[in-house]
């Protein structure tokens, strides 16, 4: 094989191998005040090959969910700056981020709770101490192959 044909054909590989990966890796945006939590989550959706940013209160997030563009939100309720009902409302009504589906992953498990989210429209609700991480990461893989 010719050396120039060879290196051709190599960089080829690459752009077809970037292209690929850029497509598989997801980007998912934790809004979540916890940072052992969000270490903890956050490493095992990395290692499920999900790429994470993270924001430690409601006003980062809000913030990032318009400039990082992520493929999912994954919502915490109780936070700093603003709360995740306020967040919540705020992602439905910008044209930049209503169809981003959003997973929230809360301790709020009273009813009048679930039902005041479950009126804005998340693709999930989930109470922290009702899942384990497995069940949480094949919800959040469940709701990027439905969008």
């Amino acid at each position: 094989m010719k050396p120039r044909f060879r290196l051709a054909q190599m960089l080829v590989l690459n752009r077809l191998v970037r292209a690929r990966f850029a497509k598989i890796m997801e980007k998912i945006l934790f809004i979540e005040d916890e940072p052992a939590l969000q270490k903890t989550l956050g490493d095992v959706l990395n290692k499920e090959g999900y790429k994470v940013v993270s924001a430690l209160d409601g006003e980062l997030g809000l913030r990032m969910a318009k400039t990082e563009k992520p493929d999912l939100i994954l919502l915490d309720l109780i936070l700093p700056k603003i709360t995740g009902f306020d967040l919540l409302k705020k992602f439905k009504a910008d044209p930049e981020t209503k169809k981003i589906p959003v997973v929230v992953l809360t301790n709020l498990g009273q009813m009048a709770d679930i039902e005041k989210v479950l009126k804005l429209g998340p693709a999930a609700y989930l109470i922290k101490n009702n899942y384990n991480l497995a069940e949480v990461v094949g919800k959040i893989k469940k709701t990027l192959k439905e969008r």
